[in-house]
């Protein structure tokens, strides 16, 4: 881990501003108190220091209609390790790439360069307009995704995501999709040992990779038809064996096409997907928390060897094994021969 980044600072917690704009939704708003407020160290100290802001330290009316009255002003955002802005529905403007309101213009101007960027939902639409996603890749809410390509033409939209993490601007979809960042945002920062304590304090799934397709147009399962969780709960609990599509479907008592139709509409990606998926997420946590050679972590997650470990991780994040233990785990007195 960079201990030179804003972001994974040890002296202090880390601080988060969240930008409370003229018509946000509460859900939307208090996603990063909640997620971020979770996350505490050995001793129970908080890793993460969370202010709701406004623009000019005045308070705001809520779509929901009550009034959200503000710890602090744009100081806060100047002050700010990362800074998060939810969706507003009070400024239309923004729908046609109109202007930032004068007073959010100047807020937003006035954080450190360097400060982690992120947006929830529409709050693209707040970073597009300050210029700050020009040439860079995003996500918003999918329904929007034409409005959005027409207003902000510079913007590298995929609305087929869940979030897009570009390194110091970040990117959600709708709504829970927030939920999602800001999970990634802590195994980030922390690793996954500390981002599944607080999905779990927070009762929410630990991990939906960004990649993930939005629900765009799925319709939810009938009650009367078979579905896939029971499998998927299954399978969780066996990653190390192998688990071919045909296993699977035995479990779930379905044929073949069945199966791989039923997992695609519930989970967004194919059943061989996401068990991909699942056993990197198993072997990070592996080399997070323990000291296994490569070779039995690759193992346990059910990867195979080290060596197909080494070419999933590298494709899929960048790294290999010995590396992302490097910067979030424990020492590997075995493994850490192996080249970065």
């Amino acid at each position: 881990m960079d201990e030179t980044a804003p972001w994974t600072t040890t002296i202090r917690a880390h601080r988060v501003a969240v930008l409370a704009l003229p018509g946000v939704p509460p859900f939307e708003l208090g996603i990063p108190s909640r997620v971020f407020g979770s996350v505490q160290d050995a001793d129970g100290r908080p890793l993460y220091e969370v202010t709701v802001c406004t623009a000019d330290g005045a308070p705001v009316l809520s779509d929901a209609g009550f009034v959200v009255q503000p710890a602090a002003g744009p100081e806060a955002l100047a002050a700010a390790d990362t800074v998060v802005v939810p969706p507003t529905h009070a400024m239309p403007e923004l729908e046609d790439g109109g202007p930032l309101p004068p007073e959010v213009a100047a807020a937003i101007a006035g954080i450190r360069p360097g400060t982690r960027l992120v947006s929830i939902c529409t709050g693209s639409y707040v970073l597009a307009a300050a210029g700050l996603l020009d040439g860079r890749p995003a996500t918003t809410h999918w329904n929007l995704a034409p409005q959005f390509r027409r207003a902000y033409p510079g913007v590298k939209l995929d609305e087929e995501v869940l979030f897009v993490d570009d390194g110091d601007v970040l990117t959600s979809a709708g709504v829970a999709a927030g939920v999602d960042l800001c999970l990634h945002m802590i195994r980030r920062d922390h690793g996954a040992a500390a981002a599944n304590r607080a999905a779990r304090m927070c009762v929410v799934p630990p991990w939906r990779d960004g990649g993930q397709a939005q629900f765009i147009d799925r319709p939810v399962p009938e009650p009367t038809l078979a579905s896939t969780t029971e499998t998927r709960a299954w399978a969780l609990e066996h990653l190390g064996e192998p688990l071919t599509l045909g296993r699977l479907a035995e479990h779930a008592r379905m044929s073949l096409r069945s199966f791989t139709r039923r997992f695609r509409d519930e989970v967004g990606m194919t059943p061989v997907q996401w068990l991909t998926a699942q056993r990197l997420e198993l072997a990070k946590q592996l080399l997070e928390t323990t000291d296994l050679p490569i070779d039995l972590v690759a193992h346990r997650a059910g990867i195979g060897s080290g060596n197909s470990l080494r070419a999933h991780m590298r494709t899929a994040f960048g790294v290999s094994p010995a590396a992302y233990r490097r910067a979030f785990g424990a020492s590997d007195p075995v493994g850490a021969a192996e080249g970065a």
